[in-house]
């Protein structure tokens, strides 16, 4: 009976492992073929040739190098703005006692129930009266604070014993160098999940380059990609050659480093 159990749910994660593995690898089989082989009907599995003409020609049209470091660039400013003002702030909010410091702290909460959506006139409002609109300054500055990375950070440092800075403390230690030399060491399980995390929502960003700049070469990959797309026809094997290009890194990146993948995605679960 058992034995049976095990074997059904091992075929249901294979179905759903291939569910998710199938639209990726049809993604591959696409950036080789022709237009006319993408839109045959019957659908054609395999193209007639392997040509890298698709990648050549992704490549010839749009500045994928610029949308390669403009993301990077981007990505590396949003992930270590974030792990630095949100990790800030949680200390505040866990190990420090100021007015109000409760009721501040569930007003930042409530804006996790509010679409983030809503944010973007804002947004885009100041970056037109500060003059920052097509320019690679608007894409991260309105991401560096994270009120998610504040909550997930505080519940991480209100684990830790108050001896450590009572501790600390009596040796004469400031607030800052507790959090500096006591406290970051402690918690870096919580700063790679939220360091990986803020860095994925990053490379995957897509509304808010589209909509804060105009200049192509002040785009990101995801960006970057929906000039791909034809005002009245879409060429598909170029559309999947660029998000092939777009997604490479990334994976890359988790087949080198997947155990601090798994290990940052399973302590984003947040500590009480």
């Amino acid at each position: 009976m058992k034995r049976s159990a095990a074997l059904l749910v091992h075929g249901i994660l294979a179905l759903c492992c291939i569910s998710t593995i199938l639209p990726f690898i049809w993604m591959i089989f696409t950036s080789f073929k022709t237009y006319e082989e993408s839109i045959h009907i019957p659908l054609l599995i395999f193209p007639a040739s392997w040509n890298f003409d698709n990648y050549r020609e992704v490549l010839k049209k749009f500045p994928f190098m610029n949308f390669y470091g403009n993301t990077f660039l981007v990505m590396s400013v949003v992930v270590t703005g974030q792990l630095a003002i949100c990790s800030l702030a949680a200390f505040a909010f866990a190990r420090m006692r100021f007015p109000g410091k409760e009721f501040v702290f569930i007003l930042c909460l409530s804006v996790l129930m509010v679409p983030g959506q809503i944010f973007l006139i804002p947004h885009y409002g100041l970056m037109v009266s500060w003059g920052l609109t097509d320019s690679l300054t608007a894409l991260w500055l309105p991401r560096l604070f994270s009120v998610f990375g504040v909550f997930m950070l505080r519940q991480f440092f209100t684990s830790l014993p108050k001896e450590l800075d009572e501790a600390a403390k009596i040796d004469g230690c400031s607030y800052f160098g507790i959090y500096r030399r006591i406290m970051l060491p402690l918690i870096q399980p919580a700063l790679v999940s939220l360091g990986i995390l803020v860095a994925l929502d990053s490379w995957k960003e897509l509304m808010w380059p589209l909509i804060v700049n105009t200049d192509m070469k002040k785009q990101t990959l995801s960006a970057g990609l929906a000039y791909l797309i034809g005002e009245h026809t879409t060429i598909y094997p170029l559309v999947m050659a660029g998000g092939l290009m777009a997604a490479a890194p990334m994976l890359l990146f988790f087949f080198l480093f997947q155990r601090y993948f798994i290990e940052g995605i399973a302590h984003s679960g947040v500590k009480v």
